[in-house]
């Protein structure tokens, strides 16, 4: 069963990015990129970004 981690080794400030990348089995370019898209339309995904660092755990 996959468990939704912050990465160790894919990370650029927190590694979350990283981990929803892994968790998804995606390329971790694309989350970042969806990521700056959502912050850059409104703040959202900032807010997202800090809430995801504070509740996803580090395995």
């Amino acid at each position: 069963m996959k468990k939704l981690c912050k990465s160790q080794t894919d990370k650029k400030l927190l590694g979350v990015c990283g981990g929803v990348a892994e968790y998804l089995e995606v390329d971790a370019t694309m989350v970042r990129l969806a990521w700056a898209i959502l912050t850059l339309l409104g703040g959202s995904g900032f807010i997202i970004y800090i809430i995801a660092a504070v509740l996803i755990p580090y395995c």
